[in-house]
């Protein structure tokens, strides 16, 4: 129980804020006008307004577009839309137009009003593919959450990105690490501190069944899924200290990758499955190596910082978290490729840890600390934008998206 806290410690331990307020960073570039038209009659005021505020986030999310309320629609983009209710259910028609032509007629609708941020996300994410711009395929994923609730308790909660739509999916106990196991999110794993013993855990979204996938004495977290989702990279301590291990969903074969006499946590899969990084101080403070996932060779692959930690990739990219120099309490998150030297600077103040890719590895979301504030961030890569959204969920322990 000790070395499981110890090492969840190490990887989280967030503190609650409310008062962030969403921003965004460089705004200099021009856009194409967009003009947002409100045709909904419902009774509502409330819902109405809110599904408004999140719409418009979500076009200027996407930075794709700059909002506007009145223009020549002939020479800019409309985005109509009308939501309704009846009972429970919630229905949604999005209409656009580029030139003065209608483009698109959309109808969307879902089973439960407190999902209504999802019908923005999906009428933005849509709208914007018809047009051909910039993909927002990201913007009606779910993210998922572990937050403590008491002593050596905790929750998982579902929200969408905003942290509009929040719904706790694993109540009772200490449930942590969640991490997505498709595309599809259809289904999740996470660690569960099961009868004295850390049990790694699959949760059937459609089904709402929970089975046992493996236990381990010390600790056991998945940490990324190969892209077949039939293996899984685990950190497990049965012998001591934490080493990464595959795991084979089919074969229910656990194989050692690391073999470091410390710590070797957070393994990802990088260029195609074929390798992994992690997380490891082997030089005496946490820093980011890679290694092939058939010979036991680590090579470094970050030279700055000597605090590197908290990983995620996406194909050939890895994004991950440094202290810098002679700042206790600065954290910012990095950018760099594989394939060359070229390292980019994302974040610029505040404590920025847990940095996650999105599905299509245009944007990444992280959590932010600022003074006594805390939000959480999605960073826009390619448009070079960065937008925050207040933390309501209470103490953070571990995210996915």
């Amino acid at each position: 129980m000790k070395k499981f806290l110890s090492l969840f410690l190490f990887l989280a331990s967030l503190l609650l804020a409310e008062d962030a307020t969403i921003s965004i960073v460089n705004e200099n570039v021009a856009l194409p006008k967009i003009i947002v038209r409100d045709n909904s009659t419902l009774d509502d005021l409330n819902l109405k307004k809110s599904f408004y505020n999140i719409l418009i986030n979500d076009l200027k999310v996407s930075s794709n577009f700059e909002v506007v309320n009145e223009g020549n629609e002939e020479a800019n983009y409309v985005f109509e839309y009308a939501l309704s209710k009846e009972n429970s259910k919630l229905s949604l028609n999005v209409k656009i137009k580029a030139g003065g032509t209608y483009k698109s007629n959309q109808n969307y609708s879902l089973p439960a009003i407190e999902q209504y941020p999802f019908l923005a996300h999906k009428g933005v994410k849509d709208s914007v593919n018809v047009l051909g711009l910039a993909p927002v395929e990201w913007m009606d994923h779910k993210i998922l959450i572990a937050r403590t609730n008491a002593s050596k308790r905790s929750q998982i909660i579902m929200a969408d990105y905003t942290l509009t739509y929040q719904k706790i999916v694993v109540d009772g106990g200490l449930n942590l690490f969640p991490k997505w196991g498709d595309k599809e999110q259809s289904y999740f794993y996470y660690t569960a501190y099961d009868h004295k013993v850390p049990t790694l855990y699959r949760y059937d979204l459609n089904t709402n069944k929970i089975a046992k996938i493996l236990s381990s004495g010390g600790m056991i977290v998945a940490s990324d899924v190969s892209e077949d989702g039939r293996k899984i990279l685990i950190t497990m301590a049965p012998e001591d200290q934490p080493d990464v291990y595959l795991y084979d969903l089919t074969k229910k074969t656990t194989k050692k990758l690391t073999n470091f006499s410390g710590i070797d946590v957070n393994g990802n899969f990088i260029e195609n499955d074929t390798q992994f990084v992690f997380i490891s101080d082997r030089l005496g403070y946490p820093n980011v190596f890679i290694q092939g996932l058939d010979n036991g060779v680590a090579q470094q692959v970050v030279f700055h910082g000597r605090n590197n930690s908290a990983v995620s990739t996406y194909k050939d990219y890895i994004v991950y978290s440094s202290r810098e120099e002679g700042k206790n309490r600065t954290f910012n998150i990095y950018l760099m490729s594989t394939k060359s030297d070229y390292i980019r600077q994302l974040t610029a103040n505040g404590e920025n840890i847990f940095p996650r890719f999105s599905s299509d590895g245009g944007s990444i979301v992280f959590i932010k600390f600022l003074g006594s504030q805390s939000a959480l961030g999605v960073i826009r890569v390619n448009a070079n934008k960065t937008f925050y959204f207040p933390l309501k969920v209470g103490k953070i322990q571990s995210i996915d998206w």
